[in-house]
């Protein structure tokens, strides 16, 4: 079964086209990784997926749904999506943020119920910061609060999460931490669609690589025949050799303990 599916896409802004023909699809329990340089319309595809942005021209379709079939609530709750991390603005607790993920199955005007504080709890149980449960979002370090917009996202209970690099600008530890926890929610039968700058990280989790340049998809597949260096090396406009030296010995490896 096909979760998320394009067909002809063309994605941008008022009339500035970011991408466009674009056909690919995302199977359900499965990880999609997207690798593609700065400006190659990453987060715009992902806000036209969402249906925060309009397509330019052709179809996204949903759980077999167009986007604009569905109903902002009813999408919620199938779809979590967890954005870049930011600082925040606000003095929110890490409760009240994860609380938040609880939005779309709470009444307009009633307030978070004990079963919905379970849900939050449980969530950052699961990914292990529930000592940070007390601590405000604008105080703690990037690799938790990666971790808190996770469990706001698992909040939803939603079966589709869409995640915008979820490892970037975390230290080694970090990166390591989230990217095991994707492959757990990977393997409780989450369907996952994100975007790194990172190869080896795709190599790691994805069940397929879609190669995103400027302009429109030029591969996607299997990780060990899309991410190899030559197509790396035309993707990021560098070399091969240039791509052979950051790679560690041996080169890339897909090393996902289901293939």
């Amino acid at each position: 079964m096909n979760v998320i599916e394009t067909r002809d896409l063309s994605i941008g802004y008022g009339r500035k086209v970011v991408t466009r023909s674009l056909a690919f699809d995302v199977k359900a329990g499965e990880v999609l990784c997207l690798l593609g340089p700065n400006g190659c319309g990453k987060t715009t595809l992902f806000k036209t997926l969402l249906g925060l942005l309009p397509p330019l021209s052709g179809e996204v379709r949903v759980l077999g749904e167009t986007i604009a079939g569905w109903s902002r609530l009813a999408f919620a709750q199938r779809v979590a999506y967890m954005p870049q991390a930011h600082p925040g603005v606000f003095p929110f607790t890490v409760n009240e943020i994860v609380l938040m993920g609880r939005t779309a199955h709470i009444g307009r005007f009633a307030t978070p119920s004990g079963h919905d504080r379970k849900i939050a709890a449980d969530c950052l149980e699961m990914l292990g910061i529930s000592h940070l449960g007390e601590c405000s979002y604008t105080a703690i370090s990037g690799g938790e609060r990666q971790l808190a917009l996770i469990a706001r996202a698992l909040a939803q209970q939603a079966t589709v999460l869409v995640m915008d690099e979820p490892t970037a600008s975390l230290d080694f530890g970090n990166q390591i931490r989230i990217l095991g926890h994707i492959d757990r929610l990977r393997h409780q039968g989450i369907t996952i669609l994100m975007s790194t700058h990172q190869p080896e990280h795709a190599l790691r989790v994805a069940d397929r690589i879609a190669l995103l340049a400027p302009g429109s998809i030029t591969g996607i597949g299997a990780p060990q025949d899309v991410a190899t260096p030559d197509k790396l090396a035309d993707l990021y406009g560098v070399t091969e050799d240039e791509i052979a030296a950051y790679l560690p010995a041996g080169g890339l490896k897909h090393d996902h303990c289901s293939h």
